[in-house]
């Protein structure tokens, strides 16, 4: 992160303090998500809990960066980008808030038989979202290196893809012991647990972009 604010320490601070809160967000929601699936029903509702810490310290970081930027006219031409970029990266903490309370608010019912498919999607819409930190922490280090950072990413949202569709093909063609309306129920679930993964992709794709113009 030197790289781009090597003279404004406490913005270098705040961005990673930021990241990593995040970070520890996406954490929170995968261990949450697989608690509510095993019924571990003290342990979900410690996650809850720290989601919503974790939400509202995120919000006042992304607050001071704003600031920081604005008052000290760091990087002017590109900080509409930049706030974009930390933005999206606010947006994962707070879909992952938001995911987490609609599992609080609706208590679904997983059926035995997609309990094990639920938790693969959740570990790997997860993974998507954990892989692309690092590449966010070398952005603002060294731009070049990017990219190559961001191969998992992909990898990963392109597997949450296909486990969500699993799940539904299921639901819709083999559990003929649902009735329809828990079936479009569980659908959204399914549709919840994998926008982890699909903000993720959105994100790396700003990073790509936003890492190309800084190495011009």
């Amino acid at each position: 992160m030197s790289l781009l604010f090597k003279n404004v320490k406490k913005l270098v601070v705040d961005i990673d303090e930021f990241i990593d809160t995040v970070e520890q967000g996406v954490l929170v929601f995968k261990e949450g998500v697989n608690n509510y699936l095993r019924n571990e029903q003290d342990s979900f509702a410690d996650k809850i809990k720290r989601i919503n810490r974790l939400e509202a310290t995120a919000d006042k970081l992304q607050k001071k960066i704003d600031d920081e930027f604005y008052m000290h006219s760091i990087l002017p031409q590109n900080v509409s980008d930049i706030s974009s970029m930390i933005d999206k990266i606010d947006e994962l903490i707070d879909t992952s808030k938001d995911n987490l309370y609609q599992f609080d608010d609706e208590l679904p019912f997983i059926p035995e038989a997609l309990q094990n498919d639920f938790i693969r999607l959740n570990d790997t819409s997860a993974e998507a979202a954990l892989a692309v930190f690092p590449a966010v922490r070398i952005f603002f280090r060294d731009p070049l290196k990017v990219k190559d950072l961001l191969a998992k990413v992909y990898f990963y949202e392109k597997e949450a893809d296909k486990l969500a569709r699993n799940i539904k093909r299921k639901l819709f063609h083999e559990m003929n012991d649902l009735q329809l309306s828990e079936k479009i129920h569980l659908r959204y679930f399914a549709l919840h647990v994998e926008t982890i993964s699909d903000k993720a992709e959105t994100l790396a794709d700003t990073l790509s972009i936003m890492a190309l113009k800084f190495s011009l």
